[in-house]
C-alpha cells in the first residue's frame, strides 16, 4: 500500500514545474536564527498578617447570629447549673422555706462572676496600630500587622534604579529555584529568612532591552521568573552596589510604587488581595 502512495507521489511531482521541484518544502522566507534571551529570577516575599482583619457591619451582625446559636443549643456548664441552684436556694430562704442551718456556700457563684467582671474592666486589649503605624515607617515589619506586606526594592537595571521585586541573572548549572534563593541573599542579606514555596514559578514578565544595550549584549531582551516565599524573621540589609532602597508595602500600594502598569499587572497575578 505504502508502495503504490509513493508511486503515486511521483507522478504527481514529475507533472510540477521544475521552480515549484527545486523549492521543495522549505519556506521562501530565509530561516532566522532565534532571539536569545537573558533569564532572571525574581521573588516575592510576602510577610503574612499576625491579626485578623477588622470584621464588616455585616460579618459582625453574622458572627453574632452564630455565636447566639450556639449558645442556644449548648448545654449548661458546671457555672450556670450552680450558679441556678444557688439561686433557688437564696428564693427558699427568703420564703422561709429553707432551715437556716442548711449548709449554703459562702462564697456564691454570683460573688465569682463579680470578680471575674471588675477584672476584665481593668484588662486593656494592645492597641492594633503600632508606633510604626504612626511613623508610617515603610521599612519596618512591625505594621500594618493585619495585612499581606510585600518587599520591593530600589534595585539597579542597566544605567537607572527602578522599584521592582528582588531579581537577578541566572548563572550556569543553577536551578531557576536556586537562582531565586541566591538573588535574594545577595541584594537582601543574609539575616533575612524567607521560606520558598515549591520548585515552579508563579508568574512571568518579559521585557526587551532599549537599542543601546542590545549592541552589547547578545540577549535581546530578559525573562522574569517570579518566585513566592513567606518571610520567616529578619529584615533587609541593602547591598548598595545592587539595591539603594526597600520598602514593604501592602499590596494596594504596589500600582503606584512598581516601575510600571505592564510589570504591575504580571505581578498581581499572584498576590493576595485583601
Amino acid at each position: 500500500m505504502y508502495a503504490k502512495s509513493f508511486a503515486s507521489f511521483l507522478r504527481k511531482w514529475s507533472k510540477l514545474p521544475t521552480a515549484l521541484q527545486s523549492r521543495g518544502f522549505c519556506s521562501s522566507k530565509p530561516v532566522c536564527a532565534k532571539d536569545v534571551w537573558d533569564l532572571l529570577c525574581a521573588v516575592c516575599l510576602e510577610r503574612r498578617p499576625t491579626l485578623t482583619t477588622q470584621l464588616t457591619d455585616l460579618e459582625s451582625k453574622f458572627q453574632k447570629l452564630l455565636q447566639d446559636i450556639e449558645f442556644e443549643n449548648s448545654y449548661k456548664s458546671d457555672y450556670e447549673v450552680r450558679k441556678e441552684k444557688e439561686r433557688k436556694q437564696a428564693e427558699l430562704l427568703k420564703k422561709g422555706e429553707l432551715d437556716s442551718d442548711t449548709d449554703v456556700t459562702v462564697k456564691t457563684a454570683q460573688d465569682l462572676e463579680d470578680a471575674y467582671q471588675d477584672e476584665f474592666s481593668k484588662f486593656q486589649f494592645a492597641a492594633r496600630q503600632t508606633d510604626c503605624d504612626k511613623r508610617k515607617d515603610l521599612k519596618s515589619l512591625d505594621r500594618a500587622l493585619d495585612k499581606y506586606l510585600v518587599l520591593v526594592v530600589n534595585q539597579k537595571i542597566g544605567d537607572d534604579y527602578r522599584w521592582i521585586l528582588p531579581q537577578g541573572l541566572r548563572e550556569n548549572g543553577e536551578t531557576m529555584r536556586q537562582t531565586a534563593e541566591r538573588v535574594l541573599a545577595e541584594r537582601c542579606g543574609t539575616k533575612l529568612q524567607a521560606t520558598f514555596l515549591g520548585n515552579a514559578p508563579c508568574g512571568f514578565y518579559k521585557y526587551k532591552y532599549p537599542q543601546s544595550v542590545r549592541s552589547s549584549s547578545k540577549a535581546v531582551g530578559a525573562k522574569v521568573f517570579f518566585f513566592k516565599a513567606w518571610h520567616i524573621g529578619g529584615n533587609v540589609e541593602c547591598s548598595k552596589t545592587l539595591i539603594k532602597d526597600f520598602k514593604w508595602l501592602c499590596t494596594e500600594d504596589l500600582n503606584s510604587t512598581l516601575q510600571n502598569d505592564v510589570y504591575y499587572n504580571s505581578v498581581s497575578q499572584f498576590l493576595i488581595v485583601q
